[in-house]
């Protein structure tokens, strides 16, 4: 599912992207604030139905639209009629609901079902590794492991042991 506040964000920050390449300063709270907005669209549709991540969602379309206004008005400085209308015509088509750019591809996943009360580590590797080999560190350290598939572990622990239990593992994945 694909909301137009995300699509409108989406533009806004390829919109970012260029002004930086066309050398303008963007103003420095912008960048944190747009992955705050980001974090809060995705978790309104982890639950639409939630009221505070209604609310949250709210005030993030709120936010982008005034990041959008400051971004215009630095859009504007270049001085060139297309560009803005450029943008201002990907903006409108986002907020029509229309798919104007995608994510792109990560391979980053939420860890769920964390332990409590422990640290969590995600490790991905680039070549599949025996399972004996991460197994043995894990139990030297006092960690919990759990292979989410060949190239992708999950370490938990108390944080001291998360540390050196990963610092000993990336000694092994090195040499391989």
């Amino acid at each position: 599912m694909s909301l137009p506040s995300e699509q409108n964000w989406l533009v806004l920050q390829h919109l970012i992207i260029d002004l930086t390449k066309k050398g303008y300063e963007i103003p420095k709270g912008i960048n944190p604030e747009m992955g705050l907005i980001r974090s809060s669209i995705s978790s309104y549709k982890r639950d639409p139905s939630h009221p505070e991540l209604i609310n949250g969602l709210a005030k993030a379309e709120m936010d982008l639209n005034k990041i959008q206004g400051i971004l215009l008005s630095i859009a504007e400085e270049e001085n060139d009629e297309e560009y803005v209308d450029y943008w201002l015509d990907l903006l409108k088509r986002s907020m029509k609901g229309e798919k104007v750019f995608e994510f792109a591809k990560s391979r980053s996943k939420f860890l769920v079902n964390t332990p409590p009360g422990l640290t969590t580590g995600r490790v991905n590797l680039k070549v599949p590794l025996a399972e004996e080999r991460v197994q043995e560190i894990a139990e030297w350290n006092g960690l919990i492991i759990e292979f989410d598939d060949d190239v992708t572990i999950q370490v938990h622990g108390d944080q001291e042991d998360l540390k050196s239990g990963l610092k000993e593992m990336g000694y092994f994945f090195l040499n391989d």
